[in-house]
């Protein structure tokens, strides 16, 4: 029976490296996969990059409208018709950016379709509050998987805290890609201790 996945972590956890990894596991062994990320996340375009330096285009962007199920029909045939095999894994990358609505269309595709769906992304913003769409497949996951990292001290790092231009910020819009905005967005993984010291006690 095909499950949904969620694997999780902190930035820098290794969850785009993870998945290229499950879709190379995958293809060695003859096996045909789908791979998408929603368009929100416009660091690589079109492509999912690790941290490591290996990236790959994605089969296909989902738009915050997109209803998953059938996008992922149209694709599904597309390989069906190139290869005459079926596609073995759906793996979505940047799940967090998902609508509620878009993961449960992820395990409609699972359940319906028998189709296994591995969904990697971060459980937290900067602000230590829930993704929707993280929040949304915490609760649906068949399997759920913590991908972990270290913070700056040597403990677990926990949660995501924003900085602009190198400095420390605690407010502001929940969706801010790293790297691309004019004042420069970044991101460390903190673990609880460091996170609060920084945030002078603050969680929200």
């Amino acid at each position: 029976m095909a499950k949904l996945y969620f694997r999780y972590g902190a930035m820098n956890s290794g969850k785009s490296t993870a998945l290229l990894q499950a879709a190379y596991n995958y293809e060695e062994r003859g096996q045909h996969v789908l791979l998408a990320k929603p368009e929100i996340d416009t660091k690589g375009a079109g492509q999912i990059s690790s941290r490591l330096g290996v990236q790959r285009d994605v089969d296909f962007l989902i738009a915050p409208d997109a209803d998953v199920r059938r996008v992922f029909a149209e694709h599904r045939a597309r390989v069906r018709a190139e290869t005459g095999s079926d596609v073995a894994c759906l793996l979505i990358d940047e799940a967090q950016f998902l609508t509620p609505d878009q993961v449960d269309d992820l395990l409609r595709i699972v359940v319906s379709e028998n189709v296994p769906v591995l969904a990697y992304g971060i459980r937290t913003d900067f602000q230590t509050r829930a993704f929707p769409g993280s929040a949304r497949l915490m609760e649906l996951a068949h399997s759920l998987e913590e991908l972990k990292t270290i913070c700056r001290c040597g403990r677990k790092a926990l949660f995501n805290a924003r900085l602009v231009s190198g400095r420390f910020v605690f407010e502001g819009d929940q969706v801010a890609i790293d790297e691309l905005a004019p004042d420069r967005v970044t991101y460390e993984s903190m673990c609880a201790e460091c996170y609060l010291r920084e945030s002078a006690g603050r969680l929200a």
